[in-house]
């Protein structure tokens, strides 16, 4: 499975955060804060969902340690931050070089990021970047379902 390579504008988000680990995952919790209240963003540019982790500058994918902690977004992307209602927080995603991978099948199978940071980065012209890892969940992702689609965004800068 090869990626595309992409740089990226810089993105404006509005969302909730929530601190956590794998060990203390609070994804469910989040999301189910985030979503009845979605439709209080007005200034969206589509109808995505964006699904970001923000990790700290000494974060280790390679000996990975499910409670260390980062944070993890429910956003969408907007064009600005004039309106933000109660209770959300805005995140300027920074332009940069990504590996975006497609990615068919449940969201809670950790095979595909086995892949990328096991196999596919190690092997690649490229290390990881330090900045946010996010997913664009689009119109044919569907929460827990084998049929899911979505795009993996991983931060990357050449070796």
């Amino acid at each position: 499975m090869e990626p595309r390579i992409e740089t990226t504008a810089e993105k404006k988000l509005i969302g909730k955060h929530v601190k956590m680990s794998i060990a203390n995952n609070q994804v469910g919790k989040l999301w189910q804060g985030f979503m009845p209240r979605r439709h209080e963003i007005k200034n969206g540019i589509n109808s995505d969902l964006i699904s970001m982790q923000v990790y700290g500058p000494g974060f280790d994918f390679k000996n990975f340690d499910v409670t260390a902690e980062f944070e993890k977004w429910a956003a969408v992307e907007v064009s600005d931050f004039n309106a933000v209602p109660s209770e959300m927080e805005t995140f300027v995603l920074p332009e940069g070089l990504y590996a975006v991978f497609f990615y068919k099948g449940l969201n809670t199978d950790p095979k595909i990021f086995e892949y990328i940071y096991g196999a596919w980065l190690p092997a690649s012209n490229y290390v990881l970047d330090n900045r946010p890892h996010f997913e664009i969940l689009g119109e044919k992702y569907k929460n827990n379902d084998p049929n899911s689609e979505e795009e993996i965004w991983i931060p990357i800068k050449t070796k």
